[in-house]
């Protein structure tokens, strides 16, 4: 299954472990996570500030990310929150998994699902 992994999914993961870090386990372990330049950004950004990870360790974890996963260029979109929703359609990924209130509401995109690391976690079992 291809997997897009939302920014805040990836440092819930790396910040606070739980179901986020068995998430992301389990996608570079049985799956296909799918990123993009854009969300690594994201991740790196918000491991120096949210998280106080000094710029090396930011910079090894999401070195990490980009050997684990298939990095695509997002397409455009007419919506707001554009990179991941376009990293989403260029993976033509099974689902994206986010923790972003105003992608879940949405429910899907382009005819695929978006989930919460609960919801997914529920499907994976």
């Amino acid at each position: 299954m291809k997997v897009v992994l939302d920014s805040n999914v990836l440092v819930a993961a790396f910040g606070f472990g739980g179901i986020c870090r068995a998430i992301v386990d389990v996608c570079i372990d049985s799956h296909e996570l799918v990123l993009s330049e854009t969300i690594l950004a994201e991740v790196h950004r918000h491991l120096q500030g949210k998280l106080n990870h000094s710029p090396a360790m930011a910079d090894q974890r999401v070195s990490a990310l980009r050997e684990a996963a298939a990095v695509v260029t997002p397409v455009a979109v007419a919506a707001d929150d554009l990179p991941v929703l376009g990293t989403l359609l260029a993976a033509k990924a099974d689902c994206l998994v986010t923790g972003d209130g105003d992608l879940l509401v949405l429910g899907e995109f382009g005819g695929h699902p978006i989930l919460s690391p609960r919801e997914f976690w529920q499907r994976l079992k």
